[in-house]
Order: structure tokens, then sequence, then C-alpha cells
């Protein structure tokens, strides 16, 4: 998984993007190990408080990401919540309008590794704080 998610992020190009991805996929995931250590990394990273704060709600703070970024945030959260049905037509078009196919299938790949980090963090039980790059 260490290496599927470094290969995703190498493929992305863009860290900050990378990093709003694994924030919302591990907020919807209550996963509180992941969030701590992303948003760590995200703050490191020099991404804004106003980005960071408002993740929960981009689609109204609009104006604080890009279209780009609103794509693979919609595409998160649809892959994310698979329970909801199959991803949208629309939002898969969406994304595949602002990422290549090697690019989307980067993002999608980095989608599915936090995914499933965030189940195994849950699924043990371990608690934020602990990480230490």
């Amino acid at each position: 998984m260490s290496a599927l998610s470094a290969a995703a992020k190498k493929g992305i190009g863009d860290p900050g993007l990378a990093g709003l991805v694994m924030i919302r996929a591990s907020q919807i995931n209550h996963c509180a190990f992941c969030l701590d250590m992303h948003l760590r990394l995200a703050r490191e990273g020099g991404e804004s408080e106003d980005r960071i704060q408002l993740l929960n709600a981009w689609e109204e703070a609009e104006d604080l990401y890009d279209e780009r970024e609103r794509a693979a945030l919609a595409l998160t959260e649809a892959v994310t919540l698979l329970t909801d049905g199959f991803v949208p037509d629309e939002v898969y078009e969406m994304a595949a309008k602002h990422f290549d196919e090697a690019e989307l299938a980067h993002l999608i790949g980095l989608i599915t590794v936090i995914n499933g980090w965030n189940r195994l963090m849950v699924s043990r039980r371990i608690p934020p704080g602990g990480y230490t790059p």
C-alpha cells in the first residue's frame, strides 16, 4: 500500500492536490489517525488554513478550490461513498476533463489507497498523534 500510495502521488504530480484528496477521504471515513497525519503534512507543505478548514464544505467554498481540485474532490467523494451507488457519469466525466488518462488512473489509485489506509487504521483503532515522518 505504501508503494501504491507513492506511485499514485507521483503520477498526480501536485502534492497539494494529493493532500486535499487524502484529507477529504479521511474526513468522510472518520479516520482520526489519517486526518491528523495528512493535516500536518498539508500544513508543512504550505497549504492555507482556510482551504484546510473549509475542505469539508468545498462545494460551498468554491472560490478556494480551482476546477481541477473540485473535480478531484467530487471523484474522491463518489469513490469513497460507493454505498450510495456507482460513481456518477458526470463526476467521472468532469474529472476526465481535468486529468489525462494516466493522471486519472493515478488519482483513482490514490483515492483507493487512502480509503484502504482509512479502513485499516479505523479497524485497528489507531489513535491520532502517532504519526512520525
